[in-house]
């Protein structure tokens, strides 16, 4: 055997690596099971940011806009003039 494999530094230096690669808490398993958590959080984030910028943007648009107003109530609420008739088609 060449000299620098019995050497105990080598040795300990190699149980070391082998301890903290596969049988630590922190091991590269878990590492990369972790990465991927992050990335899938951070694409959730990007996408709740964007639903938030719309979700801004039609508020501003339903508060400053009368027109969207009327067709926010007739839409959601079945609001109508007094004039008008509301008919309600419900599909199977």
């Amino acid at each position: 055997m060449p000299w620098w494999m019995t050497n105990p530094f080598f040795i300990t230096a190699i149980a070391f690596s082998v301890w903290m690669i596969f049988f630590d808490q922190s091991n590269l398993i878990t590492q990369y099971h972790k990465q991927c958590e992050l990335s899938d959080l951070l694409e959730k984030r990007k996408f709740y940011h964007n639903q938030i910028k719309e979700t801004d943007k039609a508020y501003a648009e339903l508060t400053t806009n009368q027109a969207t107003q009327e067709k926010f109530a007739r839409e959601h609420y079945w609001m109508k003039r007094d004039n008008e008739d509301v008919f309600v088609i419900v599909t199977k």
